[in-house]
């Protein structure tokens, strides 16, 4: 057995359709060599059988129960183990060869669409995203089952054409022509199929997107009053979707019909000429059993020819679909870094803002407007080469869009004020990198202030957190992701807001917990609560994106930097002393009525935007 997924997917190539499939068949040539093997095998012993027959009838009609009928007799029996083995295997090797493919394609689409960033849902609607693994990667998969059947019937076809011949030249000419003839008439319907199956998937792909966008968003049209327009848009959409369907069915059908019908004429007309040729003494009574025979097990192969039509056709739609979701271009490490990668403690400077992360120092990002120091932070982990290009970061003096983006990823996390939770165990959620002990995971539960959350969660560490977290407050949910940042030990942590849905109480341990424990590690934290700038080392106050002054909290309030500053700077953190609206409260009303792409700053990323493990936004 085979462990799937597989470690390393590989590198398609990208040029089409049928370049694809060739691929994959060769990364997979062993598995398929031995289900084509078993087919032949299966096939061969099932066209030696009407022959075999034969010989013992005539042998039997001719001396009666002698060593001859028994020697047929024994050669039947034997045919009839080997083919049972042989299938037997046969149909373990074509499921593997079906879950290798369709795994392999599966893992390349979310490969793709976790290193795409924002580019994939830019390009792509997000149903074709999630077709493309739900059913693309089926039917990639379905032609590496069938194809052993395909060419074991091939193999099939040329056996029963040489002793046809060697039984009556009419009856093999009428096998050579009459087989071909079948095969092609049924081909005539494949390319209308295709285009209608492809028609088909376009229209279903739409439906799923419109699905999802009605379901992300269905609190919100509750609130509007607009849950009956988006229901009206999905009903027209599931018509157009079931009256592609229809067209698809109509050769479909006529497909269905003649694979049962032209094989059945071609056995009349074998039949009847044979039995006409017995009549008049050309063939022998063993020989009409053998070409009856013969007539009812080609029907077999014609109706694997035709499936295999079937298959390919919808593996060559599928593949299309597929490349269109691996053709898009990542926002970031499009292309491989040229740069050598800075020594730690290397600083971290955003060029356009002036804002300087030194080694070892904790720094908070203080700004009158909220979203402008979370864009500035969030661009601190390149996410997008071609929107930062006008905005440089640089490490150590390399800007990071020259360096490996695995690299950048390894030494810079960058965790946002909206989370992103996965379902799974939490303690595989907390460990994203694979490297923490059970006392690691715990240090960092305590550092967040997330007990509450072990207790919430059945089994605690070895509990199981459903989709998005969602059965934990905004409040756990955001601990749960600091808790996430710091287990990562990154070399620079960025953090967004990380305080912004817990109350002051506990904010305040987090505050000095945090600052305890990032001493001598680069670290940035955006915020301008005044329980976490007094302990920070040193904060940075930007105004229209530049930085104005840098100083301590004291030192700030103080007027160290000028009484305009100052004046500034009291305005932005007295903001948030006086704000009398309890933090963890509007958190949980915005969390509850606003979906969640709407919740995030305007440079968040969606979850799709990099690799889970991957390290770059934790």
């Amino acid at each position: 057995m085979r462990s799937l997924p597989l470690a390393d997917p590989g590198t398609p190539p990208l040029r089409g359709p049928v370049a694809y499939l060739w691929w994959i068949a060769r990364r997979q040539w062993g598995i398929l060599l031995a289900a084509v093997l078993c087919g032949v095998v299966v096939f061969a012993c099932q066209a030696f059988l009407p022959y075999l027959t034969g010989q013992a009838i005539d042998d039997g009609l001719a001396n009666g129960f002698g060593p001859g009928l028994f020697r047929a007799t024994g050669l039947l029996l034997v045919l009839g183990l080997v083919s049972a083995a042989a299938g037997a295997f046969g149909h373990r090797y074509d499921v593997q060869n079906w879950l290798r493919a369709a795994f392999t394609t599966s893992q390349l689409v979310g490969r793709t669409a976790a290193r795409s960033g924002p580019a994939i849902t830019a390009e792509l609607p997000t149903g074709e995203v999630v077709s493309a693994v739900a059913n693309d990667a089926l039917r990639v998969g379905e032609v590496y089952a069938t194809l052993a059947r395909f060419v074991g019937s091939l193999v099939a076809y040329g056996a029963v054409a040489v002793l046809m011949l060697r039984v009556s030249v009419p009856l093999g000419v009428i096998v050579l022509v009459g087989l071909p003839t079948v095969a092609a008439v049924l081909g005539l319907l494949v390319k209308p199929l295709q285009r209608r199956q492809a028609a088909q998937r376009e229209a279903s792909g739409r439906l799923t997107t419109l699905g999802a966008d009605t379901v992300s968003g269905l609190r919100i049209l509750r609130g509007i009053g607009g849950e009956e327009v988006f229901t009206g848009r999905y009903r027209q959409q599931s018509q157009l979707v079931r009256r592609r369907g229809e067209e698809v069915a109509v050769p479909q059908s006529w497909l269905d019909a003649l694979q049962v019908l032209l094989p059945g004429l071609f056995v009349v007309a074998l039949v009847w000429v044979g039995a006409h040729m017995a009549l008049e003494g050309t063939i022998t009574p063993g020989e009409l059993v053998t070409t009856y025979g013969y007539a009812a097990f080609l029907a077999w192969p014609v109706q694997n020819a035709t499936m295999m039509l079937q298959a390919t056709t919808r593996a060559v739609v599928a593949a299309r679909k597929v490349l269109n979701v691996l053709r898009v271009v990542p926002s970031t490490g499009a292309r491989p870094g040229t740069a050598a990668v800075p020594p730690p403690g290397s600083p971290l400077v955003d060029e356009v803002s002036g804002v300087t992360l030194e080694h070892g120092r904790v720094v908070a990002l203080v700004s009158a407007d909220p979203d402008e120091s979370a864009r500035i932070a969030t661009r601190l982990g390149r996410f997008d080469d071609e929107a930062e290009a006008a905005t440089p970061v640089r490490l150590g003096g390399v800007l990071l869009a020259d360096l490996p983006k695995d690299a950048v990823r390894e030494r810079v996390v960058v965790a946002e004020a909206m989370p992103h939770l996965f379902s799974g165990p939490l303690a595989g959620e907390l460990d994203v990198r694979g490297a923490a002990t059970r006392d690691d995971l715990l240090e960092a539960v305590a550092l967040a202030d997330a007990h509450d959350v072990l207790d919430s969660v059945p089994d605690g560490l070895d509990g199981e957190l459903p989709e998005k977290g969602r059965s934990l407050s905004g409040g756990q949910r955001q601990r749960v992701a600091l808790a996430r940042a710091l287990l990562t030990r990154a070399e620079v942590l960025v953090l967004v807001e990380p305080t912004s849905a817990v109350d002051a109480h506990t904010e305040a341990r987090i505050a000095a917990r945090l600052a305890d424990a990032r001493r001598g590690r680069t670290t940035l934290v955006v915020t301008a609560s005044p329980l976490v700038l007094d302990h920070v080392d040193e904060v940075q106050l930007v105004r229209d994106g530049v930085l104005v002054a840098r100083g301590t909290h004291a030192e700030l309030l103080d007027g160290a930097a000028g009484p305009a500053v100052a004046a500034e700077y009291r305005r932005v953190v007295g903001r948030r002393m006086d704000d009398d609206t309890s933090v963890e409260e509007a958190f949980e009303v915005q969390d509850e009525s606003v979906p969640e792409p709407a919740l995030a700053r305007p440079g968040s990323r969606e979850c799709g935007t990099d690799e889970k493990h991957g390290g770059g936004e934790a």
